[in-house]
């Protein structure tokens, strides 16, 4: 775990080439779908939703999108798939808690896809993230299962090196919620330069602010 911060900046142009990772971003939809109740009256906020696969993927199903990331590059291709397709119920905001920049308003549902383990303090923005929740509102965050430091091909701006997921669960305790509980998202199947493959599984976990 280097402690660097990875260029999303650069990255953002190509991010939505790699076919593998946009089927992660519609199985991860999926999974919440599945397990959260989406109705046409929810605001919702996605935080490090890069160029928007998740976000895009939950529009038609709620009433509003926020898509939050720290990469003005990423929010750049988001807001042209916006214009595009002329979304008036999806937004963009520029985030950075290194930074020192703070979420804020108030939503239904907070969900997160890939983005908890570039984070370096894992509590704080949980933290955060209860304060910003209406009571009742839930929380959705997917990210890998424990993996040796194996799933990037560069570990820059890696803090954690996927998740257990029993001290995940305890992370969403000590920020207030509660009905805790996780499954599979998605399995990500990679090929190395070796020719070595190797699946990686992504954990769906939630949570429930108390009222």
């Amino acid at each position: 775990m280097t402690g660097e911060k990875r260029d999303f900046n650069a990255a953002a142009a190509t991010w939505d080439e790699d076919p593998g990772r946009v089927k992660m971003a519609h199985d991860v939809a999926r999974a919440i779908r599945e397990t959260v109740k989406l109705s046409p009256d929810m605001d919702v906020l996605d935080f490090g939703c890069g160029t928007g696969l998740l976000t895009l993927a939950l529009q038609p199903q709620v009433r509003t999108i926020t898509g939050a990331d720290s990469s003005q590059g990423m929010l750049d291709i988001l807001d042209a798939k916006i214009k595009k397709q002329g979304l008036a119920t999806v937004r963009t905001r520029l985030i950075d808690l290194d930074h020192g920049d703070r979420l804020d308003g108030q939503y239904d549902l907070v969900v997160s896809s890939m983005t908890f383990h570039h984070l370096k303090d894992v509590q704080l923005l949980l933290d955060q993230v209860a304060r910003v929740l209406k009571p009742g509102g839930r929380l959705a965050v997917a990210d890998l299962d424990c993996d040796e430091g194996r799933f990037h091909d560069s570990n820059e701006g890696v803090f954690h090196f996927g998740f257990d997921r029993c001290i995940m669960m305890n992370h969403f305790r000590a920020a207030g919620f509660g009905s805790v509980r996780n499954r599979t998202a998605a399995i990500r199947v990679k090929q190395f330069p070796s020719g070595e493959t190797r699946a990686f599984t992504v954990f769906l976990m939630t949570g429930q602010k108390q009222p």
